[in-house]
């Protein structure tokens, strides 16, 4: 199973990517880990996550070819 996961702002700077194809996670707290993992930065940062442009508050099964967007915190007015 394949999915693309996306960097938002500081996300993206610690990451030094956009984007990543990854396989074989099953739903979103797996991938968190392993995108911890692969970037040990991560964890001190606050984000949000949303899966195919729909924002989630817990764990989430992923399907091939899902969108997940990994995003900093909002601010503005």
């Amino acid at each position: 199973m394949k999915i693309t996961c996306l960097f938002f702002g500081q996300l993206a700077e610690v990451t030094g990517r956009s984007s990543q194809k990854l396989t074989g996670t099953t739903d979103t707290d797996e991938l968190k880990k392993r995108v911890q993992q692969q970037y040990p930065a991560l964890e001190k940062l606050t984000f949000s996550i949303a899966v195919n442009k729909k924002m989630i508050q817990q764990n989430t099964t992923l399907q091939p070819e899902d969108e997940v967007a990994l995003l900093p915190p909002f601010s503005g007015g």
